[in-house]
């Protein structure tokens, strides 16, 4: 048999060389990463938990390796386009507002998150429902009111923290929070919604959401009570 009716499998490259069946793994498209399973960035293999970055132009968060994530905690990062979202989580389980400034928030449902967006330089204010995550126009004054309420608020990172609020019987528990819990919050609602009043599956995971967030938060409610004490 001679070399030009050699199946290419079977053919021996020189040293050095490339055979057809190496390269094909070259010119073929590579496969997109699952966010959540890969960086979004760079490639790499993630574990369950991991970092994430906003994409502020896109009003997105991506799933990040360690490395990427701390090439954008600085400020002014890549433009300020993309900055790393903080882990820290802190709340108030009686948060200082009446009903009657809940109800000024115009909030059709007991729970919402608010940020403050570089881009349009003013507090955005968002409800999760069962179409995902709505936002509300409302008085620039009363969301702004909402970060002095509680000094430990008053830092809250644009773009990347929102205050997290839920209404109770007895009052309001407030939490600062990443962005991308609100986001987390409202895929879970999704998820889980059934019916007209979202059925108990979704109460009891949005119960038990809540719960996670105190347990790895810091009760800052507790530290101004002590203070004013």
């Amino acid at each position: 048999m001679s070399g030009a009716d050699t199946p290419v499998s079977a053919q021996r490259s020189p040293a050095g060389a490339t055979s057809p069946a190496g390269l094909r793994r070259f010119l073929e498209p590579k496969a997109a990463p699952v966010p959540g399973e890969r960086c979004e960035m760079c490639a790499e293999p993630l574990g369950e938990h991991h970092s994430h970055i906003a994409d502020l132009d896109k009003r997105s968060v991506m799933c990040a390796c360690r490395g990427c994530y701390l090439l954008f905690t600085s400020e002014g990062a890549a433009g300020g386009r993309y900055r790393a979202v903080p882990e820290r989580c802190r709340y108030d389980l009686a948060f200082p507002i009446s009903q009657a400034q809940w109800e000024e928030l115009q909030i059709p449902v007991g729970i919402a998150f608010f940020f403050h967006n570089s881009k349009q330089g003013r507090m955005v204010t968002c409800y999760p429902s069962p179409a995902g995550a709505t936002e509300s126009l409302l008085p620039l004054a009363a969301a702004e009111g909402l970060r002095t309420a509680n000094p430990a608020f008053a830092d809250l990172a644009a773009d990347v923290e929102a205050l997290l609020l839920r209404r109770h019987d007895d009052g309001f528990h407030c939490f600062l929070v990443p962005i991308d819990l609100c986001y987390e919050l409202v895929g879970l609602i999704r998820l889980h919604w059934k019916g007209f009043d979202g059925g108990q599956e979704v109460w009891n995971a949005i119960d038990a959401f809540f719960a996670r967030l105190r347990d790895r938060g810091r009760n800052v409610g507790a530290d101004r009570h002590t203070d004013s004490g």
